[in-house]
């Protein structure tokens, strides 16, 4: 298999910081590839329609590259990845969507050699650094309970409106799962939200959200059920075990509820596929990368990490995408000085 080309930089993952990055790197005149598993902003085109950002739109935009909102509201989806979408056609890069990287490896001259698939062909390129921007959300974090797989059941929202007039359990506690099951309460279904512990997890959740879920739920509009969690799924009825003060399933205290579809906001995981393959030390449960905090590089020379990809699998999110803007003229300084020297 031939190399497909050579270049200085390969960034994985053409989210909103992997675009930045390529962006800066467009600047500098340093020569880069931009590879992408899906589309740009990928992660953000699975959100259901209309969702808002919780930051404003200055706190997300490219440093220098204002995001305008016609209504000067928090941008939402749609509306950022328009905006990714300009930025990419005004420095006219060339992303590798649909190109996922299947393997990366170091050769025998202090490179990496990256091999992709599109369309079922595999590619092979070289590049002198790698930034690993790949994000913290690739995949659920499933439940691994029976009946998971069913149709009616599913880890993503992609619209309120498939749940009109239909029962539908929501589980999870933080602000996705409040603000799903909110949403979905307005189109119309009937919603019923379960956490596995006794109170939410208030402090985690947007005091808007949180306001507007405890009203609701108050006046009796929406059910919550609090020291609840699915042990299985069929196709008529969730079994909810009740659990402790932990969130532990308690044996023997289930409960038969119907319900014709079910929304499974548990988090999700990053993948850490490449950062093995590439020999960077994963840390804690979290399987956060480690890094050198002023420069981004990982303890594998020439490999830097980028974005929310720096939390692993965030618990507790530290990594959002207004606090990566300072990822990239760290990693930009570091590649210069190497290319200078």
């Amino acid at each position: 298999m031939r190399i497909n080309e050579k270049t200085e930089v390969a960034i994985i993952g053409a989210g909103p910081t992997g675009v930045e990055m390529a962006v800066a790197l467009t600047q500098a005149s340093i020569p880069f590839l931009l590879f992408d598993a899906g589309q740009i902003g990928q992660t953000i085109a699975w959100w259901p329609k209309h969702t808002r950002f919780f930051s404003t739109s200055e706190r997300i935009a490219i440093p220098g590259l204002p995001l305008m909102v016609f209504d000067q509201q928090h941008p939402t989806n749609d509306d950022y990845l328009a905006y990714l979408r300009g930025v990419v056609q005004q420095f006219g890069i060339q992303v590798h969507a649909y190109e996922p990287v299947m393997d990366v490896q170091h050769t025998s001259d202090g490179e990496f050699e990256l091999i992709t698939e599109k369309k079922g062909i595999r590619q092979r390129y070289r590049a002198a650094f790698v930034v690993l921007a790949t994000g913290g959300m690739a995949e659920p974090r499933f439940l691994n309970i029976p009946g998971e797989d069913l149709p009616h059941v599913s880890h993503y929202l992609n619209d309120p409106h498939d749940y009109f007039q239909q029962e539908l359990l929501v589980v999870g506690g933080r602000n996705s799962a409040v603000e799903y099951a909110l949403r979905c309460w307005r189109a119309g279904a009937k919603v019923s939200l379960s956490y596995h512990k006794p109170e939410l997890p208030k402090s985690s959740i947007k005091p808007a959200l949180l306001q507007d879920l405890e009203t609701v739920v108050r006046e009796g509009k929406l059910r919550f059920l609090p020291a609840t969690v699915p042990v299985e799924i069929t196709m008529q009825e969730v079994l909810l075990a009740a659990t402790d003060e932990q969130g532990t399933p308690m044996a023997g205290e289930i409960e038969h509820l119907p319900f014709d579809f079910v929304l499974l906001c548990t988090g999700y995981q990053a993948d850490t596929t490449l950062f093995s393959l590439l020999g960077v030390d994963l840390l804690g449960t979290e399987q956060s990368p480690r890094y050198d905090p002023e420069t981004m590089e990982s303890n594998v020379p020439g490999v830097f990490v980028l974005g929310t990809a720096a939390g692993g699998t965030q618990s507790k999110f530290m990594h959002f995408i207004e606090t990566s803007h300072a990822h990239v003229p760290k990693i930009l300084a570091a590649i210069q000085s190497r290319l200078a020297g």
